[in-house]
């Protein structure tokens, strides 16, 4: 009997050697889990109870038990890298096939070369759909979920229809000048005389193909008394014909007067004919900037506050940024930002539960519960951490502990068998 018992003994601590070696082997894996072992006593009982006097029968080893405590962080230079500071999984497929479904801590992805986000086992990243442009989540289901794809391009340019101007023109008496040169010069498309009109400005808008073009704009002060200016505007020196005459037209205050302003202060041009293929550029000069409007100030020079216009061109992918709630954008070389989906995250009533795979991999089992999906920040998912990764929860100090723990278990066993051999053998002499 107390061979068994001590036979039961060296398995127990040879199970804890194995998982203690485990635990320390996976030292430096990202998002690994540590794993205990859990042992329960052998007691043997009979349908009618145990007598008071009845002796144990050893020790088994009742389950590993993984242990998901957070990991530290640690800071890397991808900003594909991601760790989940909370409860929460990343949400994985196989392939771009298959309908099952994998969960992990480790966040060490990368853009394969299909342009979709995986770690170096070729899983595949899942993200919630969102809209492109405000980034709101259309669905936060696990069945919704898509791959995160990085696209190279923004897409197809956009020309440009309105430009914003927010400018200041000095008050006061300015030199006389004559509007037929300035006319003249810009009818044969040729620069206007310096002294054919008082200041100048330009902005670059694009066209149907992305292709850039300088717009020119030159603002001739036509009546001292009633604070009215002209403009006249060129698109690469040709002249951009208005749908009626540019006037800007100010107050006794210098503020723009949009009853008598020129589309309340929006001048408006025909349609400008290209040469290059694209489409005829018809756009609209807003000199209110979205309520800044264009002033007239005696103590102040010509100055351009604000000029912006809503066309781009072709863009190149430039970088990728991921927030703390999950939502991954991709920025481009002419400007423009693309949400391209929030990162989906699951979260277990019981993560022990969870079956292991490998590579830092789980799978979903009745013991763990259904998987609950939900985005970064809300309820105990807790948030992602872009440029980082979650390292392996091990406790270098209490592993080695352990072992030496584990050892002497081994050896306290090992003398029980040798004493019980020694009492065996004792017996086994009495002549």
């Amino acid at each position: 009997m107390s061979f068994n018992i001590s036979l039961s003994g060296l398995n127990a601590a040879s199970s804890d050697l194995d998982v203690t070696s485990n635990n320390i082997a996976n030292v430096a894996t990202t998002g690994f889990k540590e794993s205990r072992a859990e042992f329960a006593d052998v007691f043997a009982a009979s349908p009618l109870g145990t007598a008071s006097n009845a002796i144990g029968a050893g020790v088994q080893l009742a389950s590993v038990s993984q242990q998901f405590g957070q990991g530290n962080l640690e800071f890397t230079e991808n900003t594909l890298d991601m760790s989940v500071s909370g409860e929460g999984f990343f949400v994985m497929r196989p392939n771009q096939t298959s309908s099952e479904l994998i969960y992990t801590r480790a966040g060490a992805f990368q853009v394969d070369q299909n342009g979709l986000v995986a770690n170096s086992s070729g899983e595949i990243l899942q993200v919630f759909p969102v809209d492109a442009t405000t980034g709101v989540s259309s669905t936060t289901s696990l069945s919704g979920t898509v791959p995160l794809q990085v696209p190279n391009t923004v897409g197809t340019p956009q020309a440009t229809s309105t430009v914003n101007m927010n400018l200041n023109l000095p008050a006061g008496v300015s030199p006389a000048l004559t509007t037929v040169a300035i006319d003249a010069a810009l009818g044969a498309g040729t620069a206007p005389p310096a002294n054919s009109y008082h200041h100048s400005t330009s902005a670059t808008v694009f066209d149907s193909q992305g292709t850039s073009h300088i717009m020119t704009y030159y603002f001739i002060m036509t009546n001292d008394a009633n604070n009215t200016w002209e403009v006249r505007s060129t698109v690469d020196g040709a002249v951009a014909t208005p749908t009626t005459t540019e006037i800007l037209d100010f107050d006794a205050s210098g503020v723009l007067d949009p009853a008598t302003s020129t589309g309340g202060g929006a001048i408006a041009y025909n349609a400008f004919a290209l040469t290059n293929g694209a489409a005829p550029l018809a756009l609209t000069v807003d000199f209110r900037n979205q309520g800044n409007t264009v002033t007239q100030e005696a103590q102040g020079a010509f100055s351009v506050q604000s000029l912006s216009q809503d066309g781009f061109s072709t863009g190149r992918l430039s970088g990728i940024e991921v927030g703390d709630d999950g939502l991954v954008r991709a920025n481009f070389t002419n400007g423009q930002t693309t949400s391209l989906g929030r990162v989906a995250l699951t979260r277990f009533d019981n993560p022990q539960g969870l079956r292991q795979n490998g590579n830092t991999s789980w799978s979903e089992t009745v013991d763990s519960g259904p998987a609950a999906a939900g985005e970064a920040g809300s309820g105990n998912f807790g948030l992602i951490q872009s440029g980082a990764l979650e390292t392996s929860n091990v406790d270098l100090t209490a592993e080695l502990v352990n072992l030496i723990t584990a050892q002497r278990n081994f050896q306290a066993n090992s003398k029980a068998i040798e004493t019980a051999n020694t009492i065996t053998q004792t017996i086994i002499n009495i002549r």
